[in-house]
């Protein structure tokens, strides 16, 4: 499995964004590479959030599961169908007919054993990457997304624009000489 290169580092001048997809890479490439050496290719990471929450609190619709793992039910709605088709995942109608409920399939629940011991070593390994750091960067992550549920992005970068007189609705030239 080819990932990121992890020598390579993100462009210092790149942005915010930029930056934390390229750690967001590095991290998922791994794991991925992880559950490639256990044999349980059809696991990427993006799915862990979804079993343990159809393990623990068992059965639920898609919206949801999309409560319970923090994204958007259109975002839910995708990840289940891949799931799905690594039959990880079933459905069934729920109690209104636009409604599908989804629960763990036997094939999941044979490989949870395998999942639970590399989710311990994962946190552990993701515990010891923060104290590397000397800042929590979970406890950096769950601010900065409160911040920005309390005044959201396009707020600030349009207040930022105004405050520097700027109009970013417009289109400028530079001369690349």
């Amino acid at each position: 499995m080819s990932g990121p290169d992890p020598e390579a580092g993100a462009a210092p001048d790149t942005g915010l964004g930029t930056r934390l997809r390229h750690l967001l890479d590095l991290l998922e490439s791994d794991l991925g590479t992880i559950y490639a050496e256990l044999g349980i290719d059809e696991i990427r990471p993006r799915f862990v959030g979804y079993l343990r929450a159809l393990e623990r609190d068992g059965p639920a619709s898609v919206r949801a599961l999309a409560r319970r793992v923090g994204v958007t039910h259109s975002a839910a709605s995708q990840t289940v169908a891949q799931l799905r088709a690594r039959e990880l995942v079933g459905l069934r109608p729920g109690e209104d007919a636009r409604e599908r409920i989804v629960h763990l399939t036997e094939h999941a629940r044979s490989l949870l054993p395998t999942l639970h011991a590399e989710w311990a070593a994962t946190e552990a390994a993701a515990a010891e990457l923060e104290a590397e750091l000397g800042h929590p960067l979970s406890e950096v992550l769950d601010a900065a997304a409160s911040a920005l549920a309390e005044r959201p992005f396009h707020q600030r970068v349009m207040n930022s624009a105004r405050a520097r007189g700027l109009s970013i609705a417009e289109r400028h030239q530079y001369d690349l000489g």
